[in-house]
């Protein structure tokens, strides 16, 4: 949706380009408050359910009519020399989508060679399909259809940005996804509250927008936005924007910071809503989202009957075991920021880390192939969009997300939009993605392999990064072999600096910092199974 400056996160992402980065920032905030009003001026849907169910109904159509004008019409673009290796005209691809249908289409694409890795995507590795080179860049796969809207940025190869344009109608269509949201949980009957970051993530703007052209309103914010000297200017662009919004019509609130490592603000606001006889709601990111939960149990807060929707991480059974234990429900929300809303649970998915896919805006494939981080065989997703509005056009891309497609018979507000698709144990195999920030395995490895051994001694094999569910929320523990001869103290410094100094490291440490999610052990790295010993644990990676 309106997703601005996202640098390498799902949910969040304050980015560091040096003036580069900051010129291209300021340029966007001046440009921003006009897509805020030609966004809230924009038609607003009537009927999301309604909206939802005729772009399923022409799926198909609009799939490929977009792929004929954006692709097959564009000699130069990497999905047509794809297309060409596998012998796939468009007579040919629209012959086969009218008689077996998107998805069991895709299938038969990929196993030809029509697909994209992460690191493909991500311009970390060429594209070659039979010999054959297909050059490709940060704006190969944008939409050239769409004009307009929110120009954002996003994170592209070796850490730089990647411009994304999300057109008004993209976001007008993506309320209808939202009205859903508000409709299967109630959630115009509550006081709402968000837990998101502020500028340069937009998910807070979206939200609240989004929520205000329904009908809806959104009560309190309360962002972990790090110290104010390091924050200053996404603070005063995050206070303008709120401004417009609300002189525009909307009713935004302004945020209400958090003090560090403290989530006990949102749970006494909860508690004094209820005690008043209001139910309430929180969408946000998991791991905070189930801080609130543990702040109320730990200071006897009445929580009971909140709904908390979490997103940017997997729901494990840990966390939510504490929600529950607060008297509260937790439910997932799948969201990426390259391709847009995923799925969202509804409430009988009451186990497991399950949604219902969009599959008005997306298709989605699953794959089973080893994690390369750890050799496990894993389920992994490919996505496709659908929509002729939407950022970018992409056919068969992996996101480094594994999880098990099924069906369902849901009577509820997905179900009765016909959305019966369902994404079962969703997790990250390639990715660290605690706390809403996603960080590419890759990169991480480049540090603890490369430049820590570089700054603090020691080798290859002497640095692990481990990625753990403590329940309350998920932490990173960076092992640190006694051989190096280094204090857990000047570790923390030097991985955070270097974790500073990627494409969306920043707001990663800022975030890790804030909830104090990140440890430093001077122990021997962990060894799997077999003895090897591997630079990233992740959560996703041991899954069986």
């Amino acid at each position: 949706m309106l997703c601005l400056c996202y640098a390498a996160t799902r949910e969040t992402g304050h980015g560091n380009g040096g003036t580069g980065g900051m010129r291209r920032e300021a340029l966007v905030y001046a440009r921003m408050p006009f897509a805020v009003l030609a966004y809230l001026r924009a038609p607003r849907v009537a009927d999301p359910i309604a909206e939802i169910r005729r772009q399923r109904e022409q799926r198909e159509t609009r799939f490929l009519e977009t792929l004929r004008r954006v692709v097959f019409a564009d000699a130069a673009h990497p999905y047509h020399g794809m297309f060409q290796s596998a012998g796939c005209r468009f007579g040919d691809l629209a012959d086969a989508v009218r008689r077996d249908g998107v998805e069991a289409t895709l299938e038969v694409l990929r196993r030809e060679g029509v697909f994209l890795t992460h690191d493909e995507f991500k311009g970390r590795q060429p594209i070659i399909r039979s010999g054959r080179h297909l050059p490709a860049d940060g704006a190969s796969f944008s939409n050239p259809l769409v004009s307009g809207g929110f120009a954002g940025l996003s994170s592209g190869s070796r850490g730089k940005p990647v411009r994304t344009r999300q057109s008004v109608a993209f976001m007008r269509y993506c309320e209808a996804q939202q009205g859903l949201v508000w409709r299967e949980f109630d959630l115009g009957g509550r006081a709402h509250a968000e837990l998101r970051t502020i500028l340069p993530s937009l998910r807070w703007l979206e939200t609240s927008l989004g929520a205000s052209r329904l009908g809806y309103r959104i009560d309190r914010w309360f962002p972990a936005a790090g110290p104010w000297w390091r924050t200053i200017h996404y603070r005063a662009a995050t206070r303008l924007m709120v401004i417009v919004a609300n002189l525009a019509g909307a009713a935004l609130p302004h945020p209400t910071y958090l003090p560090p490592n403290d989530f006990l603000p949102v749970a006494t606001w909860i508690a004094r809503e209820r005690a008043n006889g209001v139910r309430c709601a929180v969408t946000g990111l998991m791991s905070p989202a189930v801080r609130v939960a543990g702040a109320a149990l730990d200071h006897g807060l009445d929580i009971r009957g909140t709904v908390f929707l979490g997103a940017g991480e997997a729901l494990t059974p840990a966390k939510r075991a504490v929600v529950e234990s607060a008297g509260a429900e937790i439910y997932s929300r799948y969201h990426i920021t390259e391709i847009g809303n995923i799925g969202h649970a509804c409430r009988q998915m009451l186990a497991g880390n399950s949604v219902h896919v969009y599959t008005d805006s997306v298709a989605v494939i699953g794959h089973r192939r080893p994690a390369r981080l750890s050799g496990v065989e894993v389920d992994s997703l490919l996505f496709t969009t659908l929509l002729p509005t939407a950022p970018r056009v992409l056919v068969n891309v992996e996101m480094e997300d594994s999880g098990v497609i099924g069906r369902t018979r849901c009577d509820c507000a997905f179900g009765r939009a016909g959305l019966s698709t369902v994404i079962h144990d969703v997790a990250s195999f390639g990715k660290l993605t605690g706390h809403g920030v996603t960080l590419v395995g890759t990169d991480l490895v480049a540090i603890l392999e490369d430049r820590l051994p570089a700054r603090l001694g020691g080798r290859v094999g002497d640095f692990q990064l481990v990625e753990r569910d403590t329940g309350r929320q998920t932490e990173v523990a960076l092992r640190v072999s006694p051989r190096v001869g280094v204090s857990a103290e000047t570790a923390r410094r030097c991985f955070l600096g270097e974790l500073r100094g990627q494409w969306g490291g920043k707001n990663a440490a800022g975030l890790w910092t804030h909830a104090d999610a990140i440890d430093v052990v001077v122990a021997e790295p962990l060894a799997g199974a077999t003895g090897k010993v591997l630079p990233l644990h992740l959560l996703g990676a041991r899954r069986p």
